[in-house]
């Protein structure tokens, strides 16, 4: 049990920060001001042995190195000052020269009373290339992470102060469109759109999406096996390139009919875009680009193809050229991309362009940026790939039904959907569907961030959907349970304003995880990747849920702790509600 501390007074100098760690650096440096020493990349970590200390700063090592000298000594004489502060409780050294510190419990008390989650805005605009869907086809689960994990760092962005603009760069030209649309013809040659004498007014033709996603596959497949159709769905995409009336017309109708679909799906993944732009969009940049390029000296010809070298002296492996037009004047999906780039800095600006995809698209990638880079088209842009690994099936391959096909993204999310229904409280008789779909999604989700991003990981939907471990309804129902507490506390007319006093060694790890907030987001950030934000939601949840099981908190008849135990409740409850935000996970009313 530790000492009643109660907090009255400021151990803080200057500004209260809300990086915990921050103020940790400022200490140490402040310490080093103090001697002959100089460490400019001072890093404070969490310390494995806590009965050492809390924290962790190793940098007498590399000073040793630097200045020739004991690192036990100079961590000793850095100690000497750090101990004169009374933010620590306690510091020490351990061979052979680890500095381990422990913070007063007032001063962990004053840093959560003034910890906010507000952030500066800032001028830098991030343009995030996620979603990737294809019109006229049906999302796979190949389309779940990109969507997920674009989603989650668009929010966490915009909460961290940044201007964005998402995008989900739809797949709506080229060859696939040819296909489809020769595919209606040959099923519907009476229809007015491919009349290339007609000037009316076009009928409602009976399209749907069910059809267009029988469509495309059929299609395909037929190209394949046949090169007559493959000949005719080539000249049908060069009608449609060419702004062809009626083909054109045809398209547009398409694009409304599968984009309402997409959009559909989205919204129930809660992902949500900017715009809908696609390859259609950038094409119509393709002529401004080949001229703009032709005046530069870095477009050679190769057996009558136009290509961009882009191959670096560093490179350990074979960067092949950009191929920019094919030698029959074609243009291939990389010159739609660097279109795609040419686009977005005449239109946006934007300081970085993240592109969250498959990491197997690394290669095209590199060539594209290189390419963009070497044509100056991006001076003054960071381009980002974020490549993320595949979701894979118990036999550890790419998921597919049963049947050994891709399967739809909605069959996915409806399997989902029925697990946790049939989990739900049997006594929750309104509203069960919405709830086990927000429990889905955020089954769905958290299981989908919850490894780094470039990792590959196995789906298993009744691991995913369970109450227990690191799961997205593990952290719903303990949220909704803190949510529970909050409110009973206002029925009883229990107010709480702030946090007084560290009673026990729960409720100091809470505190303390508490204020590791803004290094996780950071962390998130720089990482392009959400495992560190969905880690530390299963961390902090659980430690509470040790804190709520060890305190009873409504009954406690100490009005000092009582009233702090409901201020570190609330301050849990909305760090989850803003963390789930983040994710794009919705919080049920009840489970």
């Amino acid at each position: 049990m530790y000492s009643f501390t109660i907090f009255d007074k400021i151990v803080l100098d200057g500004d209260i920060m809300k990086d915990f760690y921050k103020l940790l650096h400022e200490k140490i440096k402040n310490a080093l001001d103090k001697t002959e020493y100089c460490d400019e990349q001072i890093v404070v970590s969490e310390s494995n042995r806590r009965d050492l200390g809390e924290y962790q700063y190793n940098g007498a090592m590399n000073l040793a190195k630097k200045y020739h000298k004991n690192p036990n000594d100079i961590a000793k004489e850095i100690v000497d000052y750090l101990k004169e502060d009374s933010f620590f409780l306690s510091v020490s050294v351990a061979s052979p020269g680890f500095i381990n510190m422990t913070i007063s419990p007032v001063a962990l008390v004053e840093v959560l009373n003034s910890q906010t989650f507000n952030y500066e805005k800032k001028e830098e605009t991030i343009f995030l290339d996620y979603g990737g869907a294809n019109v006229a086809k049906s999302l796979h689960v190949g389309h779940l992470r990109s969507a997920n994990i674009g989603e989650a760092l668009n929010r966490l962005c915009k909460f961290l102060g940044y201007n964005t603009i998402s995008d989900t760069h739809l797949g709506d030209w080229g060859r696939p469109l040819g296909l489809v649309i020769l595919e209606l013809s040959k099923r519907y040659p009476e229809w007015s759109y491919f009349n290339p004498n007609y000037d009316g007014i076009y009928e409602d033709v009976p399209i749907t999406n069910n059809l267009l996603e029988e469509i495309y596959p059929y299609a395909s497949n037929k190209a394949k096996e046949d090169e007559k159709y493959l000949k005719e769905a080539q000249e049908m995409t060069k009608r449609l390139q060419n702004n062809e009336k009626g083909i054109i017309d045809l398209w547009y109708k398409i694009m409304d009919i599968s984009k309402t679909d997409i959009k559909k799906i989205y919204d129930r993944l809660n992902a949500n875009f900017d715009l809908y732009k696609g390859e259609s969009d950038a094409e119509k940049y393709v002529p401004e680009l080949l001229s703009y390029l032709d005046n530069l000296d870095i477009v050679i010809e190769s057996d009558g193809a136009k290509v961009i070298p882009v191959k670096e002296e560093s490179d350990k492996l074979e960067i092949p050229p950009m191929l920019l037009v094919k030698s029959d004047g074609g243009i291939l999906y990389s010159t739609t991309e660097l279109a795609t780039i040419y686009e977005r800095i005449k239109n946006y600006q934007p300081d970085e362009i993240w592109y969250i995809v498959d990491k197997r698209q690394s290669l095209h990638f590199t060539q594209v940026f290189r390419a963009s880079k070497k044509a100056n088209i991006t001076p003054n842009t960071n381009l980002v790939f974020a490549g993320f690994g595949t979701m894979n099936g118990s036999d550890g391959k790419p998921f597919k039904t049963r049947d050994g096909g891709v399967m739809r993204l909605t069959d996915l999310l409806d399997i989902v959907k029925d697990e946790c229904l049939k989990r739900l409280n049997p006594n929750i008789v309104d509203n069960r569907d919405e709830i086990a779909e927000k429990i889905a999604m955020s089954a769905v989700k958290y299981a989908d961030l919850l490894p780094n991003r470039e990792s590959d990981y196995i789906f298993d939907i009744e691991k995913f959907c369970d109450l227990e471990g690191k799961t997205g309804p593990f952290i719903l129902y303990s949220t909704i349970r803190m949510k529970s507490l909050l409110n009973k506390a206002k029925e009883n007319n229990i107010t709480y304003q702030k946090m007084y006093l560290i009673d026990n060694e729960y409720d100091k790890e809470v505190v303390l995880l508490l204020n590791n907030l803004d290094s996780v987001l950071n962390k998130a950030f720089n990482s392009k990747s959400l495992n560190d934000i969905t880690d530390y939601l299963y961390k902090l949840t659980t430690s509470y849920n040790r804190f709520y099981t060890e305190n009873i908190i409504l009954k406690e008849t100490n009005e000092l702790k009582r009233e702090s135990w409901l201020y570190l409740t609330n301050k849990v409850y909305e760090v989850n509600k803003l963390l789930l935000d983040i994710l794009a996970i919705q919080i049920p009313e009840k489970m």
